[in-house]
């Protein structure tokens, strides 16, 4: 049987995640945004049952394009919410484990990949997201400028980290600076999430 989305639930409170992210931005970006590109998706799905059952056409090109937009803010808001956690409860600090010796041979140091990552997420084009994301050819992890929701990602590398830098995102704590929003992330990131990602793709 055929399912739809559905918007999963947080994995702590609105208010947690404060003073770095807001319960109202929060509320916001979940309840909101989050929820309506879960509609978006659904909605391409009842027209592909619609329109195939009455056999008629459909702007297939528009309509796919539309579909991978909708899908890939759903997963990726997916991914985000379970890499935050609360400060001092699980997040910030730094990553530990397999996860650490990783990013110390591909970046030198943790400050160095942070700088990057930073560098990264705050010069994204438009909307879109930060990503480290995982070469299991080379085992190499690989930053990574994700534009939208749905372009310039790598094909079959899973993602081990995102964080989301689209206006939405930050808009009512932060206004317009992308960058301090950037630099409050690190305050809430969830290293042991993270870790059991790169565990589970590396192995």
């Amino acid at each position: 049987m055929t399912k739809n989305y559905t918007l999963p639930k947080l994995p702590y409170d609105y208010k947690a995640l404060e003073p770095f992210i807001s319960e109202t931005q929060l509320t916001l970006h979940h309840a909101k945004h989050h929820q309506g590109y879960v509609n978006g998706a659904n909605a391409i799905f009842e027209k592909f049952d619609r329109t195939r059952k009455d056999k008629t056409d459909f702007d297939i090109k528009a309509t796919y394009k539309e579909l991978s937009f909708h899908i890939g803010g759903n997963m990726l808001h997916g991914l985000f919410w379970k890499n935050l956690a609360p400060a001092g409860k699980g997040g910030g600090g730094t990553p530990r484990g397999d996860l650490a010796a990783a990013i110390d041979e591909e970046f030198g140091n943790f400050d160095r990949f942070k700088k990057e990552f930073s560098a990264a997420s705050s010069s994204v084009e438009g909307s879109g997201w930060g990503a480290l994301s995982y070469c299991k050819e080379t085992n190499r992890p690989l930053i990574v400028q994700i534009e939208k929701h749905n372009t310039n990602l790598y094909p079959g590398f899973p993602i081990l980290m995102v964080l989301d830098v689209w206006e939405h995102a930050y808009y009512l704590d932060y206004r317009n600076d992308r960058g301090k929003f950037v630099d409050a992330f690190w305050n809430i990131v969830n290293w042991d999430e993270v870790g059991k990602r790169f565990t589970a793709v590396s192995k």
